[in-house]
């Protein structure tokens, strides 16, 4: 069976669409289709089936793309690091949310390639759930840390750790909301309070809300910025409240930049995983990656 075919085929399962694949390859979609039709030719039955947005593959698709993707990944895996035993040099590609992989994920993994004492090359792309976990199915991306679990078992995903998630305001704004804070439970006042977020449907500060006191928030965002870290800096200057990961705030609280609005109970949490494509943790340095990611993150508060 022709390795190209596979390739091909394995592009096309992991993309959803002939349209997709043939971008990621580089080829015109008649190429790509082309060489489907081949490989369903040789194998005598219907790989994909062929729908109005993208295709669905077949359980015999499905089936050949669970045996075969290792095996390809192996070999590009090969052709990377080339056929010197010797070379020291591999690059891992990971992908995730840009706070997250900057603040936890670099660190831990630099920190990796020090202490084995040898070159790892790293390429890092950041992007939202969605568009990790595309990019890790469709083979640009090793690793993907995620906020949402995939689905399906081309990808394989392990929990990493759990984020708390804190209400913080600057001083002034917190001695006019909550006096006598932090406390466990309250029904602050957010009509017409400022609030900086991530986006305009405000999901740290509706999920908070929905977590802690069973509703929505009413108020609308003061300042919109699509980083935590430039929310955590307008919130130290006074913008208004938010809701951020303790982790990315810790050491603002500790100096006292910021302050805690309320205490709750059980504070809410969002849980971080770490995917793979189902098979390449066979590869020595996502492996390696992987374990040690694991391992930090157990130190992690």
């Amino acid at each position: 069976m022709d390795l190209a075919l596979l390739r091909t085929f394995v592009t096309v399962h992991r993309a959803g669409s002939f349209t997709r694949a043939a971008a990621l390859l580089g080829l015109s979609q008649p190429a790509v289709t082309s060489q489907i039709r081949t490989l369903e030719r040789q194998l005598g039955r219907p790989l994909f089936l062929r729908q109005a947005r993208g295709v669905t593959p077949t359980t015999i698709g499905d089936e050949l793309a669970h045996k075969a993707a290792p095996h390809l990944d192996a070999l590009m895996e090969i052709a990377e690091a080339g056929l010197d035993e010797d070379s020291s040099v591999r690059t891992l590609h990971l992908a995730g949310p840009p706070e997250f992989t900057a603040e936890r994920a670099l660190p831990a993994l630099t920190a990796l390639s020090g202490q084995e004492g040898r070159s790892h090359a790293l390429r890092v792309s950041f992007g939202n759930a969605e568009e990790v976990l595309e990019g890790l199915s469709a083979g640009h991306h090793d690793l993907a840390i995620t906020t949402v679990r995939p689905r399906g078992p081309l990808l394989t995903a392990t929990p990493l750790c759990d984020e708390e998630h804190v209400l913080v305001a600057g001083e002034p704004w917190a001695a006019r909301l909550a006096p006598g804070r932090p406390r466990r439970r309250a029904s602050l006042p957010l009509e017409n309070l400022p609030v900086v977020e991530v986006h305009e449907s405000l999901p740290f500060v509706s999920r908070y809300w929905a977590a802690v006191f069973d509703g929505r928030p009413v108020a609308s965002g003061a300042v919109i910025v699509p980083d935590l870290r430039a929310v955590l800096s307008c919130v130290v200057s006074g913008a208004g409240l938010a809701v951020l990961p303790r982790y990315l705030c810790a050491a603002a609280l500790e100096r006292g930049d910021i302050v805690t609005l309320l205490d709750p109970a059980v504070p809410p949490l969002r849980t971080y995983f770490l995917a793979v494509r189902t098979g390449t943790l066979a590869m020595p340095h996502i492996a390696r990656a992987h374990e040690w990611l694991l391992r930090t993150a157990a130190g992690w508060a």
